[in-house]
């Protein structure tokens, strides 16, 4: 792999990194936008590919984009994307949990906190939409995608039945040739 594109992939990803605002699903647009739209570096099924495969495996969501890196670049490609994902943030963290001790007492700080969980949601809910345009493809899909939020929104249960319950109508749906 291209040195050059390794570079460009750690400063795309660390810049991204920095300035998402709640966490790795917020990144999930412009992660999108950069791998898919702008460099061609994946199609848009790989990336929902990736972006399920990092949901359902178990540990952090920065899984993503390690698994971009992995399609990218291969072994470099995902150490790259994952060390210029986290360590940017990692450093700023420290860094502002040492300074919030100091401006907590300040009328900015209780601003700021106060508008931070709807541009976080915002930030997600775009995360959500983008990744449904990457992988509904039919209006079954959109059924599924709709009966999962539906069910999900209303019974407090563990999200592992509406899972399994769309990957049987997902593989029912492909047999009977509606997908």
């Amino acid at each position: 792999m291209n040195f050059d594109t390794l570079l460009l992939m750690a400063q795309t990803f660390a810049m991204t990194a920095i300035v998402s605002i709640g966490g790795i699903a917020t990144m999930i647009p412009e992660i999108h936008r950069i791998a898919v739209e702008t460099y061609s570096w994946m199609d848009d099924a790989d990336f929902a590919t990736a972006f399920a495969i990092s949901q359902v495996a178990p540990g952090p969501n920065v899984l993503l984009m390690s698994l971009v890196g992995w399609r990218v670049a291969g072994f470099a490609g995902m150490m790259v994307a994952t060390l210029s994902t986290v360590l940017p943030t990692a450093a700023l963290s420290m860094g502002f949990s040492r300074l919030e001790g100091k401006l907590k007492n300040t009328p900015w700080y209780a601003i700021i906190n106060k508008s931070f969980p709807p541009l976080i949601v915002g930030l997600m809910l775009s995360s959500g939409l983008v990744t449904a345009k990457a992988s509904i493809h039919s209006v079954f899909g959109v059924l599924i995608a709709a009966g999962v939020a539906l069910y999900s929104y209303h019974k407090k249960t563990n999200p592992l039945y509406p899972i399994f319950a769309s990957v049987f109508m997902g593989i029912l749906a492909g047999r009977l040739g509606l997908l």
